[in-house]
């Protein structure tokens, strides 16, 4: 009788082992580009399947319509009083952001710019790293924590100012910064959240290098333990071929 092999079978581990970029970058792609169908949801008057994308996604961001894209209207962006004028002259951001468009103003994406940038930029960067894995370090601690400094300093002096109320704190009018760089900037850039602003600037720059650090950190453990799994997977395999040769040291059966 002949020797019996182990059928060597790709259990799902193996095969997510395998295909774990591909399964993220499907399924955090769905979770990430969601919210902006919501507006084109709204658009095309499935307003229950807009309005469905808003609200679970208001758990996940605060989506204040002055921070946010819009889209099928007249401007990408609008600004607090345009918002205040359209929806209701208040402070409050608990209303504010229950504002998610008209038909005039178009209907605004279910992520803030902040979550545009920071959300999207970890899918295009896990995307951009696969090709390089095998020559991208492991980001060091200290790399990653200046990499997320910026958010953590923007986001946090944004909290500290809204409790003045939307519109009233010091990081709406950015005095200070005008003050530093004697306001060699036109008005539009050191007030509000309008596109090209401070604000919106700095949303958008800290939201990207957050991202970049969270890749650049877990990827290349997560790429490591893949392939020392997959290793230790042959290496076990071979070890239960090696003991059935042991067994039957004659496999003619002679």
């Amino acid at each position: 009788m002949s020797a019996e092999h182990p059928q060597k079978t790709q259990s799902f581990g193996a095969w997510l082992s395998l295909h774990w970029l591909k399964v993220f970058l499907v399924i955090y792609g769905l979770w990430v580009f969601t919210p902006f169908f919501a507006p084109m949801f709204m658009n095309l008057g499935w307003t229950g399947t807009g309005r469905a994308i808003y609200f679970v996604y208001s758990f996940f961001c605060h989506q204040l319509p002055e921070r946010s894209f819009f889209s099928f209207g007249e401007k990408s962006m609008y600004s607090l009083g345009e918002i205040q004028s359209a929806w209701q002259n208040t402070a409050n951001p608990m209303i504010l952001r229950q504002f998610i468009g008209n038909e005039t103003m178009g209907w605004k994406v279910a992520w803030s710019d902040r979550m545009v940038s920071f959300y999207t930029s970890v899918w295009f960067f896990a995307a951009l790293w696969y090709p390089f894995r095998n020559k991208v370090k492991t980001l060091s601690w200290r790399g990653f924590a200046l990499l997320l400094l910026p958010m953590v300093l923007d986001g946090g002096t944004h909290m500290i100012s809204d409790l003045a109320g939307i519109g009233n704190g010091f990081r709406d009018t950015n005095a200070w910064l005008a003050a530093l760089t004697n306001s060699a900037f036109s008005p539009t850039f050191y007030a509000g959240d309008a596109l090209g602003s401070f604000n919106s600037i700095m949303r958008f720059i800290s939201g990207l290098l957050a991202g970049l650090a969270i890749v650049w950190l877990a990827f290349p453990y997560i790429f490591q333990t893949q392939v020392y799994n997959r290793q230790l997977d042959e290496l076990n395999y071979a070890k239960a071929i090696e003991q059935i040769k042991n067994q039957n040291p004659n496999p003619s059966g002679r």
